[in-house]
């Protein structure tokens, strides 16, 4: 620990008590390994600030100083943007202990969450009060507000309620000077400049830290329905998306599967089975929701859609959950699809889109051009088709080193990857965000107005660089004189 990082260390445990300091190695090390694993930080200590006054006298004590600090929720970040930098030059700032639920108003249709406030408590919480909160992922039970809101995650729900960005009506947030941006009110039209609410929703800590945020509810589910389908190719789901959504609007997800990456999960995941008889090159799972009684009941519809698909031919075969357990079992298919490949070997791992129209022919070129240029991988696209987003995985060959594939093949992997994405007009990161593992490529595929406006936002806001360091962006070297 550096003497400014002990100093500021020993304020904070003065002024606020030693819950908000903690420096045993030991309570330290789990929160400096990304989630996957793949990068590993050190951090001399986590200080934990239970209030967003805190926040604010910490932050500003850590600017005087000029010491680094990591904002930190669940630590679920998939691209390594909550990992501390490994020479120990940041303290990790831990928004876990502000997980209070501050408001939650079923007329308004709005909650107030702090920061820390877990994913599935605030679900759990809407629930009660007769609404939800439409957006729902894997790291539900552990993922934070904040770093939702930080890292503008996305999920299961996109389709019908996009990112966090379309769910964030207001944001409360401390600056890189200590200064406390209250945003929180949920204005249908504020035109004063700016929207720093915007500006803060997936900036992964590296402007402001947020400390709560007012979100967007809808009513609780009064039914659903969950079908799985069978059928040929992904341009043929398209195609049934469409047909779906052109007569009707309770279509809430519609997650796309090739049929090998089905064969991991009945292989790898235990108490799995296939919810169809005949195995199929792709399938679709879809999740019909109504949120009042008397519209018509999902699965009555679903089975008409359905019915009218496999009579023309669109799909090869379709089931409908007949119960909550079946749906949650084909639920599980889906939400296991990254364990059974973890279980079966390295592999690289890509979230992108590309335009939705163009996502069919993208999944299967771009499988083929991978498996080509990179002879014994097996290439795969599963996901949220209907927002052109897919997780896009190019697996090992059989038998490979895993450490040392990924050392010798990542890298090569991922730029060959990114660039079909880029040539087809898409985006190297849908709902990830950038962290540390994409800064590179973020910088080389991106066009120089764009990265000279991060790096100018960057610089306004926190010049010496102290909220979250190496993520997202760097700033520039400062000019010597000659």
């Amino acid at each position: 620990m550096t003497p400014d990082q002990s100093r500021l260390v020993e304020t904070i445990r003065e002024r606020f008590g030693d819950k908000a300091v903690t420096t045993d190695p030991n309570d330290i090390a789990p929160w400096t390994t990304d989630w996957r694993g793949r990068f590993h930080g050190h951090a001399p200590a986590i200080l934990s600030p239970a209030s967003t006054d805190q926040v604010a006298a910490i932050v500003a004590l850590a600017a005087q100083s000029r010491v680094a600090l990591v904002p930190q929720g669940g630590n679920t970040s998939m691209v390594g943007g909550a990992t501390p930098p490994a020479d120990g030059s940041a303290l990790i700032l831990s928004l876990r202990r502000m997980n209070r639920i501050r408001a939650l108003s079923a007329p308004d249709m709005l909650a107030m969450a702090e920061a820390g406030v877990i994913l599935a408590d605030l679900h759990a919480a809407a629930l009660e009060q007769g609404r939800r909160f439409p957006l729902t992922l894997g790291a539900r039970g552990s993922a934070t507000i904040g770093g939702l809101v930080s890292t503008n995650a996305g999920g299961t729900q996109g389709l019908r309620f996009g990112t966090m960005r379309s769910l964030v009506a207001g944001v409360e947030a401390v600056l890189p000077d200590g200064s406390i941006h209250d945003g929180l009110s949920a204005l249908r039209k504020d035109n004063r400049g700016y929207d720093l609410n915007q500006l803060l929703i997936g900036a992964e800590g590296t402007l402001g830290v947020v400390t709560a945020a007012s979100l967007k509810l809808v009513p609780a589910i009064a039914a659903r329905a969950v079908a799985w389908v069978g059928l040929e190719s992904p341009s043929a789901a398209l195609d049934l998306l469409r047909a779906m959504e052109a007569r009707t609007r309770t279509i809430e997800s519609f997650e796309i599967i090739p049929g090998d990456s089905l064969a991991l999960v009945l292989g790898h995941i235990p108490d799995t089975r296939a919810p169809l008889a005949d195995p199929h090159r792709w399938h679709v799972l879809i999740e019909a929701v109504v949120g009042d009684s008397g519209e018509e009941p999902p699965a009555t519809l679903l089975e008409r859609l359905l019915a009218d698909a496999l009579e023309s031919g669109l799909v090869q075969d379709a089931v409908i959950a007949a119960s909550e357990a079946q749906a949650e079992a084909f639920w599980r298919l889906r939400d296991s699809l990254s364990e059974a490949e973890r279980s079966a070997g390295p592999a690289v791992q890509h979230d992108i889109s590309v335009p939705v129209a163009d996502m069919p022919r993208f999944m299967i070129d771009a499988a083929h051009a991978a498996e080509q240029r990179f002879p014994g991988t097996h290439a795969t696209a599963f996901g949220h088709l209907g927002d052109g987003n897919v997780h896009f995985h190019v697996r090992a060959p059989a038998g490979a080193d895993p450490d040392g594939w990924y050392a010798d093949q990542a890298s090569e992997i991922t730029r060959f990857v990114h660039d079909l994405v880029v040539a087809a007009g898409g985006s190297i990161s849908a709902e990830h965000g950038i962290g540390q593992m994409k800064r590179a490529e973020l910088e080389r595929l991106s066009p120089p107005a764009r990265m000279a406006a991060l790096r100018a936002i960057k610089a306004a806001l926190d010049p010496d660089g102290i909220f979250n360091p190496g993520k997202l962006v760097t700033l520039a070297p400062a000019r010597t004189a000659p």
